[in-house]
């Protein structure tokens, strides 16, 4: 799933790439995609690209005339962004995993595709980003918040540290990945529960959330839209690593499997050497 920094990367690319054009059109080929119906995707025709950004794990492109797709990628959606298409011809609803594509006027443009049956990728044709109904319920910024901030949204919301740290209400921007990474970088069990930190636990929190996402976007920004997959990947120290050696202790990287997701961790850098229990429930390690 893109998480902060592939979408902060996402955002400089057509920053770069795509501001000054105008649209020729708006394609739509999963009907499911397109949240919103006014208004309709006609209107981006003609509209130039003012700038491209984000809220959290959404991006949003902006159109003068105070128009924003807004984008949620979801678990398996992507961005390609392609200096030419192949053929001029509409798309065809239900074919294939694009769900939208936009074409602007120097035959350039990007798909927006999903993999997979679970159809999630979400997108809003909208005059205010906060008409957005994730977006609304946003909390602030990870990367944009103090120390104080922090420990009040971390504290404040009782938990496992994993689930708080990757609650979109708490803090935007953080997912299953990055959330990984960031309680690894701060020696902390992803069981632990968020009241429960001490003070220079949170700080070590805080710490690993700044350095860990800053290096991520460091990594991210200026890379091409099909390179970002493969530099999230290549930057990773536990995530999606389960059976490799620990980069920092040598220990054996753990997995704890959920219904629909999982979580790595070292046990040598965060449980104290004690593996967690495979279920959602453990007690084993706080």
């Amino acid at each position: 799933m893109p998480e902060l920094p592939e979408v902060e990367a996402l955002g400089a690319y057509l920053r770069e790439r795509a501001v000054g054009h105008a649209v020729e059109r708006l394609e739509v080929a999963s009907l499911s995609a397109l949240k919103t119906y006014d208004p309709p995707p006609s209107a981006l025709a003609g509209r130039r690209v003012t700038g491209a950004g984000r809220h959290g794990k959404f991006l949003d492109v902006t159109f003068d005339g105070d128009l924003h797709l807004v984008v949620h990628l979801a678990r398996a959606g992507w961005l390609h962004y392609r200096d030419a298409f192949g053929s001029k011809l509409p798309l065809k609803p239900g074919k294939g995993p694009i769900a939208l594509r936009l074409r602007l006027d120097d035959g350039s443009g990007f798909d927006l595709t999903e993999a997979g049956t679970q159809k999630s990728l979400a997108a809003y044709l909208v005059p205010d980003p906060a008409l957005v109904p994730g977006v609304a319920r946003l909390g602030p910024d990870a990367l944009a918040v103090d120390l104080e901030t922090f420990g009040e949204r971390i504290r404040g919301r009782r938990g496992q540290l994993k689930g708080v740290l990757t609650d979109q209400q708490v803090l935007a921007g953080i997912g299953n990945a990055y959330s990984d990474e960031i309680l690894h970088a701060a020696k902390l069990s992803p069981f632990a529960i968020s009241e429960r930190l001490r003070d220079d636990q949170l700080e070590a929190l805080y710490e690993a959330t700044r350095r860990v996402l800053s290096d991520a976007v460091s990594r991210s920004v200026g890379q091409r839209a099909a390179e970002l997959k493969g530099e999230k990947r290549a930057g990773l120290s536990v995530h999606a690593r389960t059976g490799l050696p620990c980069p920092v202790c040598g220990t054996t990287i753990r997995e704890v499997s959920f219904a629909d997701s999982s979580l790595q961790y070292c046990p040598g850098c965060q449980t104290g050497g004690k593996p967690l229990a495979d279920r959602r429930l453990s007690r084993l390690v706080r």
